[in-house]
């Protein structure tokens, strides 16, 4: 008789309260909140920031998976097996079957791409699982503000039917190229993805807002919520309360806190 204990396994992340919706997940993680502090920290440099994304992005994908991904129930024979019939755990695993296609947006989502497509070839079966790649870049409008993104080039290795197709990009902050590059996939990419999944180091109110509006059906995972220039009595609220009057961007689109534009600290390239 199995040990029927794992058959049916909760598992609930924490996250901070908000009023942002039901499909934006911010993590209350004290580990990764002092791993991006210390990756955001004016004194950090390479090869301390990439490693430091490299793990974040690991224990990230490990919460999605978690909460997303499907299980199966099944019996595993464990060495004990040539001792005992009883050598052999029963339980609820990562169904192995699953597709994963992961974007890299270049430049900033290089390694996090990476990073998630390295798990998930560890986690499910390889034969299902792909990396993508997308170039995009800012629009800027006459005072250098983002007033939208375009692509440069791409290069998409199939369809995404019944995938998780997730985009690893480490800041949402006007949410401009993520959009797009969603929108490109739902208009050009055949197949219907079972689900889309964006997974982030830091949001803003402001991307949240572009996100939840252009694409209802995505969920959100981050690290943590920047709204630094908001108005105090704005911060004392629970985040998305006064959701119109949060402001986490300067004028020219950078993020407060935040760390600085990543595409540039993860490559040395400042351009």
């Amino acid at each position: 008789m199995p040990d029927r204990l794992y058959e049916n396994i909760p598992f609930r992340h924490s996250e901070i309260e908000h009023r942002y919706g039901p499909n934006v997940h911010i993590l209350s993680n004290p580990y990764l909140l002092s791993q991006l502090a210390q990756l955001c920290a004016k004194d950090t440099i390479q090869p301390a920031i990439n490693r430091l994304v490299v793990d974040i992005y690991g224990r990230l994908l490990e919460d999605v998976m978690n909460a997303e991904f499907p299980r199966v129930v099944r019996d595993v024979a464990t060495r004990m097996i040539d001792v005992t019939p009883a050598g052999v755990f029963h339980g609820e695993v990562l169904d192995r079957s699953v597709r994963a296609v992961t974007v890299n947006i270049a430049r900033a989502g290089a390694i996090p791409s990476q990073t998630v497509y390295d798990l998930l070839n560890v986690a499910l079966d390889p034969r299902g699982v792909r990396q993508d790649h997308i170039i995009m870049s800012r629009m800027l409008g006459e005072n250098e503000e983002v007033v939208g993104a375009g692509i440069g080039g791409m290069k998409i290795g199939g369809d995404v039917a019944d995938a998780f197709l997730l985009f690893p990009d480490p800041m949402g902050a006007t949410g401009s190229s993520l959009s797009e590059a969603i929108s490109t996939y739902k208009k050009k990419v055949p197949g219907t993805p079972r689900r889309i999944i964006n997974i982030h180091l830091i949001v803003t109110p402001e991307y949240l807002r572009r996100m939840t509006a252009d694409h209802p059906d995505v969920e959100v995972y981050a690290v943590r919520l920047d709204r630094g220039l908001s108005a105090p009595d704005v911060m004392a609220t629970v985040p998305g309360t006064r959701w119109a009057e949060e402001r986490g961007l300067t004028d020219h689109q950078y993020i407060v806190p935040g760390g600085g534009g990543f595409g540039e600290i993860m490559n040395n390239a400042y351009v």
